[in-house]
């Protein structure tokens, strides 16, 4: 398990440029289990970004691993459907079963449930070519990209400690740190041919539904009072309310070194 252990913080650093730091403040176990549950979204996320794959495939491929999530989890089923794109799919989602391997026994339904909604989800917009035309739309949308990672977490923290939290806020949270990416990747995504805009709207629509959101945020971590938790939340929200206010002034991103500054302002004068 230390091996596992090391190739998951490892597989993490490579794939979440948001999390990773946060994740390094968690207490061991949680630390773990943690990592392993983003592990697992973020295996079936990559099949939903994926360049080459088909709409088509993406689909198929998402309801197949949903299906096989809400049961005792068989690797060898597992690797069936996935290997006629093995080669096309990054480790991170062909190790699926590893990261499983990862999470306690006790909570690990929790995350297998959440990954198996959210990969459904996923499911659903990959067949609709991620064509987002009302508010309804998009909240639909970055709830099962975004805000089911807040409902997951919150599993954790109870699990963990009983640590209560509101889960509409925790949805928002997802929300808010989604639409910070949307504004962020606009775009790329419009170069792609895609647009996770309704109709309607215009950036500064896009600018309020991610400011409401993440105000939701702030009020989701009134409830949090372990520490190791607080720092987790509190840094990729920060860095949110920053990205955001970099975007305003008609940045592209924010620097490393601002990423940075903001993360040592979090941190410091916390006794973790």
């Amino acid at each position: 398990m230390t091996t596992l252990h090391q190739e998951s913080m490892d597989m993490l650093k490579k794939t979440s440029r948001t999390f990773f730091i946060p994740i390094t403040f968690l207490k061991s176990k949680l630390k773990d289990t943690v990592a392993s549950a983003y592990l697992c979204m973020r295996a079936i996320d990559e099949i939903e970004d994926h360049e080459s794959l088909e709409n088509e495939t993406k689909q198929a491929l998402l309801l197949s691993i949903s299906e096989l999530l809400k049961k005792p989890f068989d690797e060898q089923a597992y690797k069936k459907i996935i290997e006629p794109y093995h080669m096309k799919l990054p480790a991170v989602t062909n190790r699926l079963s590893d990261w499983l391997k990862l999470c306690p026994t006790d909570i690990v339904g929790k995350v297998k449930s959440a990954t198996s909604e959210m990969a459904e989800g996923m499911a659903k917009w990959a067949k609709r070519n991620w064509v987002i035309r009302t508010k309804a739309d998009l909240d639909d949308y970055t709830y099962y990209v975004a805000g089911l990672v807040g409902c997951m977490l919150s599993d954790l923290w109870q699990w963990h400690d009983n640590t209560e939290t509101d889960r509409e806020l925790a949805i928002a949270f997802g929300r808010g740190l989604q639409a910070v990416n949307i504004l962020r990747n606009q775009d790329e995504d419009d170069e792609r041919g895609v647009s996770f805009m309704p109709e309607d709207w215009d950036r500064k629509d896009m600018f309020e539904y991610a400011e409401n959101n993440l105000k939701k945020a702030d009020r989701y971590m009134e409830n949090i009072q372990d520490t190791h938790i607080q720092m987790f939340c509190n840094i990729p929200l920060q860095l949110a309310h920053s990205t955001l206010q970099a975007l305003k002034k008609g940045k592209e991103k924010m620097s490393r070194d601002e990423v940075l500054t903001v993360v040592q302002r979090v941190t410091a004068d916390v006794n973790l």
